[in-house]
């Protein structure tokens, strides 16, 4: 045996080594990447609305500000981009049963949609409701009626795009007075047909582009509904976010296999296997991708439930799991060439 592991470690030894290259590789960091910014938010949340339950959502406000969405006992935190904390509200009873996301219109008009609430509703920056979208507390498939409704678009006309995605497998659009306009879709796999829908965006020609997240795509629309396309087997989309510029930034898992998951499971991709971010253009194509380690250390990811880009490409995740919000900068040498392009 000694002399069978004697020859074995001479054979290794005499093996070639590699010479060292001619001209050293270039150490550059060529290519746009990101890296946690551990010490954000700086500021420590409210007292009594410590992170210590799901972060939903995530969204930069007209502002500049980072408003954040949980499921705690303070739901609503507003943070600068630096860190500082600058408001909290919605501790109400009542008030908030299941915060799922936060999104801002092109008017600076803050929305909330809840979904054990069953509402998508209007609120003004201090917590006042302005506007309620749903029959409150009640679930239902009809014209006044949600069933956990999860995200929410709005059309420079006002028009309300309702990802109702938990119950209903549809999107409903309302008008900016919160009157039913139209719906389409339901529960399956094909073109028009939704499996969990959870997540909502239009573009600046009044496309609707919807994550179905149990398919594994994101279908594309026109506003009234018909189906364009669908962008399938690139990833599990979670979440998405689309600047002025029409960049759509999505955030969610490499696509999953129903065969390969438990039987007790409902959702396709929960717990993801994996945690990716990808910015496309409207046509589909891959301009940017990055993948996070998944864990619950500064810098990995831990079940990404929605997705935000600042205007200095930083881009902030919203994490059910790790119960956080994380701030990502930029880096790389073309950080400053592709920054000029993100708004």
């Amino acid at each position: 045996m000694k002399c069978i592991l004697l020859l074995a470690l001479t054979a290794i030894v005499a093996l070639p080594q590699p010479t060292p290259p001619k001209h050293p590789y270039p150490r550059v960091d060529d290519t746009l990447g990101y890296r946690a910014d551990p010490d954000w938010p700086r500021d420590k949340p409210p007292a009594g609305g410590e992170w210590t339950v799901a972060m939903s959502s995530v969204a930069i406000g007209p502002d500049g500000n980072v408003w954040t969405f949980n499921r705690g006992k303070i739901p609503v935190q507003v943070y600068t981009q630096d860190g500082r904390l600058v408001k909290s509200w919605g501790q109400q009873p009542g008030l908030f049963r299941n915060p799922h996301t936060v999104r801002f219109d092109a008017a600076g008009n803050l929305w909330l949609v809840d979904t054990l609430t069953q509402t998508v509703r209007k609120f003004s920056t201090d917590g006042k409701v302005l506007l309620t979208v749903g029959t409150p507390d009640q679930a239902g498939e009809d014209e006044t009626h949600m069933d956990q409704p999860n995200d929410v678009a709005i059309a420079p006309n006002g028009d309300l795009y309702v990802s109702d995605g938990y119950g209903n497998n549809r999107v409903i659009v309302f008008d900016k007075n919160g009157k039913f306009l139209r719906t389409w879709g339901k529960l399956g796999t094909g073109p028009g047909e939704f499996s969990q829908p959870h997540s909502i965006v239009l573009d600046s020609k009044g496309r609707v582009y919807v994550a179905d997240r149990n398919n594994s795509r994101i279908q594309v629309f026109d506003a009234i509904g018909k189906f364009l396309t669908e962008w399938k087997n690139i990833i599990t989309p979670w979440a998405l976010a689309i600047t002025k510029s029409d960049e759509i930034y999505v955030c969610g898992s490499s696509p999953m296999l129903w065969s390969q998951i438990p039987a007790s499971q409902t959702a396709l991709a929960t717990p993801p296997k994996d945690q990716l971010f990808m910015k496309l253009d409207t046509e589909g194509r891959l301009k940017q991708l990055w993948t996070f380690p998944k864990g619950d250390k500064p810098g990995e990811v831990d079940w990404a439930h929605s997705i935000a880009v600042a205007p200095d490409g930083s881009i902030y995740f919203a994490e059910v799991m790790g119960k956080r919000a994380q701030k990502f900068v930029p880096a790389g040498t073309h950080t400053r060439q592709t920054l000029s392009q993100v708004h």
